[in-house]
């Protein structure tokens, strides 16, 4: 009897050091999640940062409204103009009566806007 007495011990000692293990396992785990939580939150957005992003957003939103409906040079030396969208609309239906003359007169402006001028030549070499 002393021996089934003796080996249900060993078998309580050895359960109850594997779930001592496994607890303080579980309890480092849960110290490791809660500081890769603490240490990956960002900041809590302050009034002063919500402040500045509201007001890029009021500029953001005024300029492209305004570019939206506005008359503007983009290369003043190229003749490139922006315009309303209602206006260039308009233009578009008024040129696009005669379908052959608009497609030529349209690629010549194409042409005048992304013209590359040559390279200037190469200088002589001093041994030549």
């Amino acid at each position: 009897m002393s021996d089934s007495c003796e080996s249900d011990n060993k078998c309580c000692n050895k359960s109850f050091s594997v779930t001592a293990a496994v607890v303080i396992v579980c309890l480092i785990f849960a110290a490791l999640v809660w500081k890769t939580r603490q240490y990956t939150t960002p900041a809590p957005l302050g009034a002063e940062r919500a402040a500045e992003r509201a007001k890029a957003l009021v500029e953001l939103r005024a300029a492209e409204t305004d570019a939206l409906t506005t008359v503007a040079w983009i290369d003043q030396g190229k003749g490139l103009v922006r315009l309303p969208i209602a206006d260039a609309l308009k233009l578009a239906e008024k040129q696009w009566q005669n379908p052959a003359q608009a497609r030529a007169t349209l690629n010549d402006r194409v042409e005048k806007a992304f013209y590359v001028p040559p390279p200037p030549p190469p200088k002589p070499s001093a041994f030549e």
